[in-house]
């Protein structure tokens, strides 16, 4: 066979080696349907194996960010798949719908197989926690496009709800009023958003990522930057049987003043308790080391808050309860009001 492509810094042999080696990484998501099998032209899913009567479509798609050039510059790269599911899981999950399948694409310079490998390993392991199938995607090898040791990854989710049970709750008896509360779920810490900045600020230290963290000698800035984006699905799929929550918000770029108001129906705002929101060592070494404004902290991290849960205050502390006893330390951290 003809090597000029090669030459031309695409090694087919190289893509077909990688799909061989991630087919036990593919199998290992199986679900109902879906069989967990990879090499076709497009990737099928059958909603009425996976137990659906009447469901509604739900997609998200997303990426990682410029948290890959920490994973670039440590070699580190087996987290950050973790966090491409997550950060589309989890914004379907915002709909009250329960993930099914997950397609990557990934796009290089130049493949390296182990990295790539490593690279859908985490997908994998996001898509294992989240309960859905990865049932392709893509890899790109582009010369020219990056520079070696360097690729971007993108996601795209599907998940599914019967028709009736979306959230959020907008209309009917159990629709969103004002006093409802404000659940907080804690994150694993800057999850997938501010990267940018946290970038600059490291840099500005002049710290490395093998330095050991100033907020927490026991652990390397990589090791906390890279700690991947937590999956809220298992957490929160119990509490979607009933009426329990009415609302579920993803925490991502914006913070909780940004990103809770867009589950909200016209009318309604929130009250946030400041003593109640029990900031992070690490945000609050960033807003010192930064000089960042408490407007600008909020808007630009989570802060610790990975997820937010609405229910009523009627509803709380059931609420509350089934998440201790899946080991979630959940706290009220506000409520709703009228706008």
């Amino acid at each position: 066979m003809s090597d000029a492509y090669k030459k031309a810094g695409v090694d087919i042999d190289a893509g077909d080696r990688l799909v061989n080696r991630i087919k036990p990484l593919v199998r290992a998501t199986q679900r109902p349907g879906a069989d967990g099998t990879i090499g076709g032209f497009g990737g099928l899913f059958d909603l009425k194996a996976a137990g659906f009567t009447d469901p509604i479509l739900v997609s998200g798609t997303d990426g990682v960010g410029t948290k890959l050039k920490i994973a670039f510059e440590t070699g580190q790269h087996n987290t950050v798949g973790i966090d491409l599911v997550a950060m589309c899981a989890n914004d379907v999950l915002a709909q009250g719908a329960l993930p099914l399948f997950f397609m990557d694409y990934f796009a290089c310079g130049r493949l390296s197989e182990d990295t790539a490998a490593d690279v859908i390993a985490g997908i994998a392991e996001g898509c294992q926690q989240t309960g859905a199938a990865l049932i392709g995607g893509e890899t790109a090898e582009m010369p020219g496009m990056y520079p070696d040791g360097e690729y971007d990854l993108a996601g795209f989710c599907v998940g599914a709800a019967e028709r009736g049970t979306l959230l959020p709750l907008h209309e009917g008896p159990e629709a969103m009023r004002a006093g409802d509360r404000l659940i907080a779920l804690s994150s694993s810490g800057a999850h997938s958003n501010g990267y940018s900045l946290i970038r600059k600020i490291v840099a500005e230290a002049n710290l490395a990522w093998a330095d050991k963290a100033p907020f927490n000698p026991d652990k390397t800035l990589a090791d906390v930057f890279l700690a991947p984006t937590r999956i809220y699905v298992p957490l929160v799929r119990p509490l979607l049987e009933g009426t329990l929550i009415k609302g579920f918000a993803h925490i991502t770029g914006g913070g909780l003043t940004d990103n809770i108001p867009r589950v909200l129906p016209d009318g309604l705002d929130i009250r946030l308790d400041d003593a109640a929101l029990d900031i992070l060592p690490l945000f609050e070494w960033l807003q010192v080391q930064g000089k960042l404004s408490d407007a600008d902290l909020h808007r630009t991290f989570n802060c610790g808050i990975g997820g937010v849960l609405i229910a009523s205050d009627e509803h709380t502390n059931t609420v509350l309860d089934a998440l201790q006893k899946q080991g979630e330390t959940a706290r009220v951290i506000g409520e709703l009001v009228a706008a």
